[in-house]
């Protein structure tokens, strides 16, 4: 006879037993990395109005997380090359498996799940062949590591699903790193950073790599339109009178577009951007300065400057109605008009919101 706790046991060893969705943690917007004031680090939950609906403990830096579809779970990420990443339920701060990177490979910070929530994809480095991979993890066994597949470059740093939940974008940056020499770039002369278009099965379907005198303008991250548009975000990594857009714009099957501010406000960014957003109705888009301490918008359809606007150690932004929401590293939660909330945290570079709203 097949009992009650068996036939429970067995369902949950398939993911096929009803959990709580974010809801049950307070519904939150977002979620961001921080440190608190005793030095130690947290994942939180935060609203569009600044609230924190819930905090968990870290066991070092994280930098990004990547958000169930469904379910109050969520996947922190060490920050590179970190070899670990924490599966947490949301609504008690369980652990509920640790992912380590198989030998060879480290993290980059990022993840994305499926539509279904079944697989998770990250993004890795085979650091002894100098390759970028995505890894592939079986939701529904215990975040079981199934396989992985090329980048289609060098130095994967972000990674989305596009709107037809059939194809990821990913952000080569280019640059090739190894863990034996910590965070040290080792191929600056000849980096190629580009984005590359897969498909789920691992199918390299459009590759799109900057000119060659952008070739060291290294791409980290992404926002994706719901029409699948998507924004990119770079740094730049040569001379620093030099100083090259660090927005882009790009539509599958048709040349990207760069944005920059003309004159000393562009320079003021000192080649780096932090994180990048479309706003919550997908008209503007934005790039955040944690050295400059400002943010900049633009319009999506033309080269128009919406706005630069100054804000200490800026560094995550998402979507929030027809604007944004930033957090900083001095704990403020704010959006283009009014600060929001301050909280004695320093929020950590990426603000990942939950539920696309572009």
């Amino acid at each position: 006879m097949v009992t009650r706790r068996c036939m429970l046991a067995g369902l949950a060893a398939t993911s096929l037993l009803p959990s709580a969705g974010w809801s049950s943690v307070g519904t939150p917007d977002y979620l961001s990395a921080a440190r608190a004031p005793d030095g130690t680090y947290l994942l939180a939950g935060l609203t569009t109005t600044g609230e924190i609906t819930f905090t968990i403990p870290l066991p070092a830096r994280g930098h990004a997380a990547a958000a169930h579809p469904d379910r109050a779970e969520a996947v922190a990420f060490a920050r590179r090359p970190g070899t670990f990443a924490l599966v947490m339920d949301c609504r008690d701060g369980a652990v509920l498996k640790t992912i380590t990177a198989p030998e060879g490979r480290h993290f980059y910070g990022h993840g994305a799940f499926s539509a279904d929530g079944t697989t998770l994809f990250t993004s890795e480095n085979n650091y002894e062949a100098g390759e970028g991979v995505i890894g592939l993890w079986d939701v529904t066994q215990n975040y079981t590591r199934t396989g992985e597949f090329s980048s289609g470059g060098v130095g994967p740093h972000d990674l989305k699903l596009l709107p037809d939940e059939e194809t990821l974008v990913v952000a080569n940056g280019g640059i090739e790193t190894h863990p034996d020499m910590g965070r040290s770039k080792l191929n600056i002369p000849v980096m190629q950073p580009n984005l590359s278009y897969v498909s789920l099965a691992g199918e390299i379907q459009e590759r799109v790599d900057l000119t060659a005198s952008l070739h060291k303008n290294s791409i980290r991250h992404l926002a994706v339109r719901a029409d699948g548009l998507v924004a990119f975000a770079m740094q730049w990594q040569g001379a620093r009178n030099q100083s090259p857009p660090l927005l882009g714009l790009h539509r599958r099957g048709a040349p990207y577009r760069l944005r920059r501010i003309p004159g000393k406000l562009h320079l003021d960014m000192q080649g780096y951007a932090g994180s990048v957003s479309f706003s919550g109705d997908g008209d503007k888009v934005a790039i955040t300065s944690p050295r400059g301490g400002f943010w900049q918008v633009f319009d999506v359809e033309s080269d128009r400057v919406l706005a630069h606007l100054p804000a200490e150690d800026i560094c995550g932004i998402g979507p929030a109605d027809q604007n944004f929401l930033f957090t900083t590293g001095t704990g403020l939660i704010g959006d283009a008009v009014d600060t929001l909330a301050q909280h004695p945290l320093q929020w950590d570079n990426h603000l990942i919101a939950i539920t696309p709203q572009a």
